[in-house]
């Protein structure tokens, strides 16, 4: 697709250029409709990633609710199924093993968080190691369905995602996918609530050219 095809496709007239506000709307809508096709049947679909239940849950209830947008939220960063569901799987473990020191579950929701971006990075680090590294996009067939329900507009905005630099990519997935605050992400990245406006500062400016270059 060239730039006028994609300037239809985001709603803009074929000779007016694509500016940040409209790219991240787009962003913030692409990522909030994912998050909402992948919530589990037992959650409200508009209940954002930490919402915190009256009673205690168990490590198997945490689990149950939310393995499904944390392995998204890995896929989005890593852009591969099987190693996010690795990622997630190792998030989970450490949570077992740290259980018995977490006060609550959002302190258990902000280790697992963590935990995945770190996940994520480590596997990012280990990929600039390996020559000519292709991402198979592999999908499970829960992944898969929400992708193919993706309007042209929201999966030319996921290509994009995957195209940015890793900070980049991670302050925009956790704040729209995951629904976090700047405060959240700072803590989850461990960077400052400066760098993560800049970065997604950047990342919205790249994105707008590479959306233009479609």
């Amino acid at each position: 697709m060239g730039v006028m095809g994609s300037q239809y496709v985001f709603g803009v007239a074929p000779d007016e250029p694509l500016n940040c506000v409209t790219v991240q709307h787009s962003v913030e809508m692409t990522l909030r409709h994912l998050r909402v096709l992948d919530t589990p049947l037992e959650a409200p679909p508009d209940a954002p990633l930490d919402t915190t239940a009256e009673a205690p849950l168990t490590l198997e209830d945490l689990y149950r609710q939310h393995r499904m947008r944390l392995v998204r939220l890995a896929i989005l960063l890593v852009d591969e199924v099987a190693t996010a569901e690795d990622v997630v799987q190792e998030a989970f473990t450490g949570l077992h093993r740290h259980w018995s020191g977490l006060r609550d579950e959002a302190a258990a929701l902000g280790y697992l968080r963590t935990a995945v971006v770190n996940g994520s990075r480590s596997v990012l680090r280990r990929r600039k190691t390996a020559r000519g590294y292709v991402p198979p996009h592999q999908a499970n067939a829960r992944s898969a369905e929400s992708l193919a329900m993706l309007t042209t507009e929201h999966q030319a905005v996921v290509v994009a995602l995957g195209q940015l630099p890793p900070r980049q990519r991670e302050v925009l997935v956790l704040r729209y996918y995951g629904g976090m605050s700047e405060a959240e992400i700072a803590a989850a990245t461990g960077v400052s609530r400066g760098t993560v406006k800049s970065s997604a500062s950047r990342a919205l400016d790249a994105l707008q050219r590479i959306l233009e270059q479609r």
